[in-house]
């Protein structure tokens, strides 16, 4: 049976007492056609430190060797980074022996009487290794494509924090200057014309100009939110006023306390998910009511944001423009948080942020004082 590991040789290392099972050994494994290089020791000592020093395939076990047992030397060897395929190969061990090894992590048994079994059985521990480390090295690449992945995300939240910010303070100071120095000169025209045509067209003006700074600062609300200055309960509760005028949805806002301290990153993905949450149930809920609770029990922020519409099926978390929500939990996890969504009941979506409230280490940019 040739190799499957590779063209070399196998290489074994064979804990046994006796030359002469050890020659039994080697012969059998010749007669199957195997490609092997063979070691043999007998004392604890030397089979650690050859495990140690050397590179082997599989390591072949007698159970009792001179002052130690098979399974005390695996017990031993497998406190090393890393240990090769164990077979057990003996006769005088009880059929209880080998489950206890077999359940502790050995690869399998052999009966010295019954060798003909010899090479399969070190192919297929050798085959199970291989298959074993493939598995650890494709989730190792996994894990790493996700931490960079999350670390990327992490990235681009904050460079959007970032980015909204800086568009608030340029929306902020250029065009609002802008037009309160048009709105300002517009009101000097209309107090000094004579002409009523002008005034007319002057009034209608100032009406438009008034629409354009409303729309103005609501950009810069949504870009960077200033309530925020003003406490976590507070910008919420806006938040829901803001949301019952604009939709005529009957919208509560609870808090456990008037004042809910929590750090300038945790009150911005808090402030964000609600605001994010408002804006699917205005799109898609056709609610008719909408709860908003924020509380800060047990060193745990909570907010859940729940309606009474037409839910939000599971599916539609999956779809591949489905940002938003995806990029609450994100939001979530740069502050060691989670965000769950479910439907309540079949009738209705609840999505509730949590986050332990201790000191994150991840800054979030578009949260200093002053931005708009």
């Amino acid at each position: 049976m040739p190799s499957s590991a590779s063209a070399r040789p196998i290489r074994i290392l064979h804990l046994e007492d006796s030359a002469d099972d050890h020659e039994l050994a080697q012969l059998a494994l010749k007669e199957s056609g195997t490609e092997f290089r063979i070691v043999r020791t007998d004392t604890m000592a030397d089979f650690m430190a050859r495990l140690q020093s050397g590179h082997y395939d599989v390591v072949l076990a007698d159970y009792h060797l001179p002052g130690f047992t098979a399974l005390e030397a695996w017990n031993e060897s497998s406190q090393l980074p890393r240990v090769p395929p164990f077979v057990l190969l003996s006769s005088a061990i009880g059929d209880e022996n080998v489950v206890d090894a077999l359940r502790k992590g050995v690869s399998d048994f052999v009966r010295k009487d019954n060798l003909g079994k010899l090479a399969h059985v070190v192919h297929s521990a050798i085959e199970a290794r291989q298959r074993r480390d493939a598995k650890e090295r494709s989730d190792a690449e996994l894990a790493d494509a996700v931490r960079r992945s999350t670390e990327l995300s992490e990235y681009l939240q904050m460079r959007i924090e970032e980015e909204r910010t800086s568009l608030a303070r340029d929306v902020h100071d250029e065009i609002g200057g802008a037009l309160a120095a048009v709105k300002f000169d517009l009101a000097w025209i209309s107090r000094h014309s004579k002409e009523p045509g002008t005034k007319e067209h002057v009034n209608t003006a100032l009406e438009m100009l008034r629409h354009a700074i409303d729309a103005s600062q609501r950009i810069v609300l949504d870009l960077r939110p200033p309530i925020l200055d003003q406490g976590l309960v507070t910008a919420i509760d806006w938040l829901a006023r803001n949301f019952e005028k604009r939709t005529g949805v009957a919208t509560s806002f609870k808090s456990s306390h008037e004042k809910i301290r929590a750090p300038d990153a945790i009150q911005l993905v808090a402030y964000r998910t609600a605001q994010e949450a408002l804006t699917n149930i205005a799109k898609h809920a056709e609610c008719n009511n909408v709860t908003i609770d924020l509380s800060d029990a047990e060193g745990v922020l909570t907010l859940e944001v729940a309606d009474d519409g037409r839910g939000l099926p599971r599916e539609a978390l999956d779809k591949p423009k489905a940002f938003g929500l995806k990029g609450l939990s994100e939001r979530a996890r740069m502050v060691d948080g989670w965000l769950d969504i479910s439907n309540r009941d079949g009738i209705g979506t609840a999505i509730i942020l949590s986050v332990p409230l201790h000191p994150v280490q991840i800054p979030l940019a578009g949260v200093a004082k002053g931005a708009a």
